[in-house]
């Protein structure tokens, strides 16, 4: 079977690694086992593994899965692109305005 090939830029991979590191992190800091943290979220070490490396492949329900079992750190993905300052004012320059009939001089 082929290998996926993702198309992520140096910067984003470099995301992926310390949100691995980061959940490891959080995991060793509750002195909780990959096998345990594995079981609770529903999915093999091999795959925990995946996600604390940081590996693109991982589906993000795998991730959100995870930090659930970390004790209900899935709350903190509702953040992700919370506050999409270019987005926003992207749709701002595309907002139609109005614009009013000219005037008839009978």
């Amino acid at each position: 079977m082929k290998k996926a090939v993702y198309n992520i830029v140096p910067s984003t991979e470099n995301i992926l690694k310390t949100m691995g590191e980061q959940i490891k992190l959080a995991r060793l800091r509750r002195d909780l086992s990959a096998e345990l943290v594995a079981e609770r979220a529903g999915i093999s070490r091999a795959s925990l593994w995946k996600v604390e490396s940081g590996n693109p492949a991982v589906a993000m329900g795998i991730y959100a899965a995870v930090l659930h079992a970390l004790g209900n750190m899935d709350k903190d993905l509702a953040i992700v692109a919370k506050d999409d300052v270019m987005g926003r004012q992207m749709q701002d320059l595309n907002l139609m305005t109005r614009k009013r009939a000219s005037r008839r001089n009978d």
